[in-house]
């Protein structure tokens, strides 16, 4: 991973049983450190070859209260690809990611 703009994420998303594989690049476009990160992402084969088209989002910090706020946007093309990624689990890979970040906030700090 390459966090930085115009660097670049390539990893593999595999299904709980590890039998299924599918490859992602997520392309990062902006970045105001502490406030906000851009990125296209999209699904590609093992040699990074993009299968256009992808998603485009937009995570944003901000802290009020000593709580910090995540606001995450993602934008697509057309509703037709949108409920692709939706027919293919995104749904449920994305809220299974969030529970696992919760899960990991609420570890006491060592």
């Amino acid at each position: 991973m390459d966090f930085k703009e115009g660097g670049r994420r390539f990893y593999a998303m595999v299904g709980p049983d590890n039998s299924e594989e599918s490859w992602n690049i997520e392309d990062y476009t902006s970045i105001s450190p502490e406030n906000n990160f851009r990125f296209l992402s999209v699904f590609a084969d093992t040699d990074e070859n993009m299968q256009l088209p992808g998603t485009n989002w937009d995570v944003s910090f901000s802290a009020k209260e000593g709580i910090t706020m995540v606001n995450v946007s993602i934008y697509s093309e057309s509703r037709e690809e949108l409920e692709r990624w939706i027919k293919m689990g995104f749904r449920e890979g994305f809220t299974m990611a969030l529970n696992q970040l919760v899960n990991l906030l609420q570890k006491p700090k060592p």
